[in-house]
């Protein structure tokens, strides 16, 4: 019994760890460098903004969920409008999903380090790519 006690405890502590970490980054999300503001709009049109690194990749720019929490990423997917704040120039765009070829060359183009990975408790990777409107 005792060998079931310590994985638990160590699977519990690393679920602690992932949470923590994934927090604090959603709360003390940098906003320089390759950041930018996002806006997701719900069925009743109300805005939620967030905080995201924007991704290039054959001169088109791209946006990852790479994280457990992705709400943005659902109401992306529901509702393909969304406005963006970059070098405090506002744009809009609809969002396109990413799959197949694309995927796999954005990712590899902006690969994420094992560190990271750990840290966020290895989530899988969607990418929409933004269109001008």
């Amino acid at each position: 019994m005792k060998p079931v006690k310590i994985v638990t405890t160590v699977f519990l502590f690393y679920v602690g760890i992932v949470a923590l970490f994934e927090s604090l980054l959603g709360y003390f999300q940098p906003e320089a460098g390759t950041s930018m503001v996002i806006t997701t709009f719900d069925n009743e049109n109300n805005g939620n903004d967030r905080v995201v690194a924007r991704l290039e990749s054959n001169g088109m720019i791209y946006v990852a969920a790479n994280h457990w929490p992705r709400a943005w990423y659902r109401q992306a997917a529901a509702n393909p409008r969304m406005t963006v704040i970059y070098e405090g120039e506002t744009s809009e765009y609809r969002v396109m999903q990413v799959q197949g070829e694309e995927h796999d060359r954005v990712d590899s183009e902006n690969s994420l380090g094992l560190v990271f990975r750990i840290l966020t408790g290895f989530p899988p990777r969607y990418f929409v790519r933004l269109d001008p409107n």
